[in-house]
């Protein structure tokens, strides 16, 4: 088998895997189940994978990883705070969109360990970007002073509650300005200044 063969079949096993696991969840997938949807046989299956559990933490990870590196490739050296939290949230929001399936399986999958590690790893990694975001924001006078822990907090699990509401409800989604505009005005009316000086 030459390198590239191999490469795509792994990459239908894992499209096939995706499918799978979204529609009958960990439990509900088997083997033989993927590897139908894989068009791929099951000893060719065992190749690449040697269990479901690997084949399932294989998945997010690499899954998890994609999305990861196209953030920080698009938000690259920008300096508008404002527009690096747009862009965020815009990605997460669109590749949500995008790999439903996914999220579904992440939705799922909650009470299982594995596969924990490498999820809780993305979040601290998000929630670092975002926290570097804001800690520019603030050091450039652009954004205000702020637990910069917190904030980063608040938005990483607003946006998954977010996302995981539109993977449920159709009828749920949201404009990604929008929610970056909540984000970075809140909803508080701004008080008009005054014409007079202050005493």
């Amino acid at each position: 088998m030459n390198k590239r063969s191999g490469k795509e079949s792994k990459k239908k096993i894992l499209s096939g895997a995706t499918k799978v696991f979204s529609e009958h969840g960990y439990k509900g997938a088997s083997m033989r189940m993927i590897a139908r949807s894989a068009d791929i046989s099951i000893g060719g299956l065992y190749l690449y994978f040697k269990n479901k559990e690997d084949l399932y933490t294989t998945l997010i990870r690499i899954r998890l990883n994609d999305l990861a590196g196209e953030t920080r490739e698009a938000l690259g050296d920008m300096d508008d705070p404002a527009e690096a939290i747009r862009t965020f949230i815009t990605m997460r929001v669109n590749y949500a969109k995008k790999h439903r399936e996914l999220f579904l399986i992440l939705g799922k999958e909650q009470p299982f360990t594995f596969g924990l590690k490498a999820r809780k790893q993305f979040f601290r990694e998000q929630r670092r970007v975002i926290e570097e975001i804001v800690r520019k924001g603030v050091a450039s006078g652009k954004m205000r002073n702020c637990k910069v822990e917190e904030v980063a907090k608040i938005i990483i699990c607003a946006l998954r509650g977010f996302i995981l509401s539109m993977l449920v409800e159709t009828d749920a989604l949201f404009s990604p300005g929008e929610c970056s505009t909540l984000f970075l005005e809140g909803l508080l009316a701004k008080e008009p200044e005054s014409p007079f000086p202050k005493r």
